[in-house]
């Protein structure tokens, strides 16, 4: 990460992908001296970013985010060389501007708060360490020698469409009032850190002391100034802002969160050479009307080069003008299905084994013993490559995770300063995973039971309630197959991560559940990591039929009991509008980054018998 040009100063690393899932662009990213704020793709420098192939994420990105959008990449990067503590690779990586601007110097006694840019305190760069970078209070008068590093304020105010901004401190120990050239200072009484023990000071006036707790709930509604429509990752201010300023404490995690699009990369050919080139025929397309000499001469100049080479020229020219004797179209382009998975789903079925680069199948020969009369069949698969794409972020509430919807494109924080990029940024991870689909016949007959549908009547009224009191129109039920598929990825998960040597927040599930004349029923349980980790083969050899029988019964029986039953299997989901049913921490919740659906449409009594004697298990 480095500051904006053109006063780029390194001042940490992060890994791809948590500038996706964790620290993307408009989130505050805490480091060991500082509080930055990754800044908007107008400061980006695209020069930098690899372009990233996979038209499907493309085409669902354009129906998000418009036309305009023309490629993906990832972040920008240059290879490190200590060597060299001056190159162009510190000056090169994803921009970042301080944030929160106010500072408070750390000293016991002093405790000054003031923005960085008001020359109280200056920033002390360390371009060898760039995490000790840091601002210090030069001139503090405190006890003690040396200059205390100045840490960022602890409070933020933020709104539900996607503004933050500094907490304004002067307004606020001032009631209202003005109070321009006044010190302030942040002091903590107590040893709980509690907001009521936290006081505003100004050291000019005779204003009394203001705790940080009339900034808190209906106090700071009536206490705080309206929203400014401040975006700090872009530097803009929005004309009018009608939602209610909230205090934010610094870190705290409903600050951020990503709107995201993220796929599987799948077979469009058996060879892995005509893969690659279907994969980059917008690149190749134009070379098919060139002469072959002159043809094979600009291959290398293409920017997908580097994946063909070890074909060779003569290879790829023949594939390249195979493809177009048969006049093939990118289905993506024109006629690809508006869901993600529906390719997805018709590949992991598929009877052949693959074996792409990024995707390898292999279809065990029979499924374990005692589940022939509900599990289908097992794929094992070995390599994987998920691509996921930033369209957005909101703050205070997670996107809805509602089944076919889309987010709301009036919550949600846009990436550039005119709200339409050309580009996103992208992240590619590989892995292994284990495929299970559902006997369809068994499925069907099961959704049609009197008791399946009572329960899914109850369901229903609370997803129902759920989305009213957020005012979400037209709100879609996922269906009863998807709670039950998601279910069982879930308690798959928890055993699983037992077993295999993958902590459970590193296993993650994508569900393939639909009803209907072109039905889905599947579960594909994956790892995914930006190094080996995710590359170990745990999951693999447990999705084989010796291990993952045993696997399979022992996780629906640790299912059947909750350790907090019977609270939990006796739970109403229409009590408080829950979109879950018999579900906890204790016995289905998973991890953040393991669930598709932020731990929503779970419940445990449509897949097993719990105390609650129900009659609708699929497996009593």
């Amino acid at each position: 990460m480095t500051a904006p040009a053109p006063d780029a100063l390194r001042v940490g690393e992060l890994r791809p992908s948590q500038l996706l899932h964790t620290y993307g662009i408009g989130a505050v990213t805490d480091l060991p001296n500082l509080s930055t704020m990754v800044m908007g793709l107008d400061d980006w420098d695209p020069v930098r970013a690899r372009v990233l192939t996979e038209d499907r994420l493309l085409a669902a990105v354009r129906r998000r985010l418009g036309a305009q959008v023309a490629t993906l990449r990832t972040p920008p990067h240059l290879p490190e060389n200590p060597s060299d503590p001056h190159g162009d690779w510190t000056r090169t990586g994803v921009p970042v501007g301080l944030f929160p601007r106010w500072l408070r110097c750390s000293r016991e006694r002093c405790n000054q708060l003031a923005p960085a840019s008001g020359g109280l305190f200056q920033l002390r760069p360390n371009m060898y360490r760039p995490e000790k970078t840091k601002y210090v209070h030069v001139n503090c008068g405190g006890p003690g020698s040396g200059q205390p590093t100045a840490l960022p304020a602890r409070f933020l105010v933020s709104c539900r469409d996607g503004h933050m901004d500094d907490f304004p401190w002067v307004y606020f120990v001032h009631r209202g009032g003005s109070g321009e050239g006044h010190t302030l200072s942040l002091t903590e009484s107590g040893t709980t850190g509690e907001a009521a023990n936290v006081f505003v000071r100004c050291n000019t006036c005779d204003v009394p002391p203001r705790s940080m707790a009339d900034a808190l709930g209906q106090a700071g509604e009536r206490n705080l100034p309206a929203c400014r429509g401040h975006h700090p990752h872009l530097g803009t201010f929005a004309s009018a802002c009608q939602e209610q300023t909230r205090t934010m404490v610094l870190g705290a995690t409903n600050s951020w969160f990503a709107s995201q699009l993220r796929l599987f990369s799948i077979p469009r050919a058996e060879e892995p050479l005509m893969q690659a080139v279907r994969e980059h025929w917008s690149l190749l397309s134009p070379l098919a009307a060139v002469p072959p000499d002159a043809a094979k001469m600009l291959l290398p100049t293409q920017a997908c080069w580097p994946e063909l080479e070890q074909y060779g020229a003569d290879a790829v020219w023949a594939a390249v003008t195979k493809e177009a004797r048969t006049a093939f179209r990118d289905e993506t382009e024109q006629d690809e299905e508006p869901d993600l998975t529906t390719p997805e789903w018709r590949a992991f079925t598929h009877r052949r084994d693959h074996t792409l680069p990024d995707f390898t199948t292999v279809r065990e020969h029979r499924v374990p013993e005692g589940t022939s009369d509900w599990l289908d069949s097992v794929v094992l698969v070995h390599r994987l490559r998920e691509v996921s794409a930033l369209t957005g972020f909101t703050r205070i509430e997670a996107p809805e995770w509602l089944p076919g919807e889309d987010v709301r494109a009036h919550s949600v924080a846009p990436l550039s300063r005119n709200g339409k990029p050309t580009w996103v940024p992208c992240a590619e991870l590989r892995g292994e995973g284990v495929f299970l689909a559902l006997n369809e016949e068994r499925l069907a007959e099961w959704e049609r039971q009197e008791a399946v549908l009572a329960r899914e009547e109850v369901l229903k009224a609370a997803h129902w309630a759920w989305c009213m009191a957020r005012r979400i129109e037209e709100p879609r039920w996922p269906g009863v197959r998807y709670v039950l598929l998601h279910t069982l990825a879930h308690v798959l998960i928890r055993q699983f991560a037992l077993e295999c040597g993958y902590g459970a927040s590193g296993i993650a599930e994508r569900i393939y559940a639909r009803s209907g004349p072109d039905p889905m029923s599947g579960i594909l349980l994956y790892t995914a990591a930006p190094d080996s980790e995710g590359t170990l083969g745990g999951l693999v050899s447990l999705g084989r039929s010796e291990r993952l029988g045993p696997a399979i019964a022992q996780a629906l029986e640790e299912a059947r009991l909750c350790s907090s039953d019977p609270m939990c299997a006796e739970h109403d989901p229409q009590v408080h509008s829950r979109l879950h049913g018999a579900g906890c921490h204790a016995c289905l919740f998973a991890a953040e980054t393991s669930c598709e659906r932020g731990n929503h449409y779970l419940d445990r009594a449509l897949l097993v018998e719990t105390l609650a004697a129900n009659t609708c298990a699929f497996r009593p």
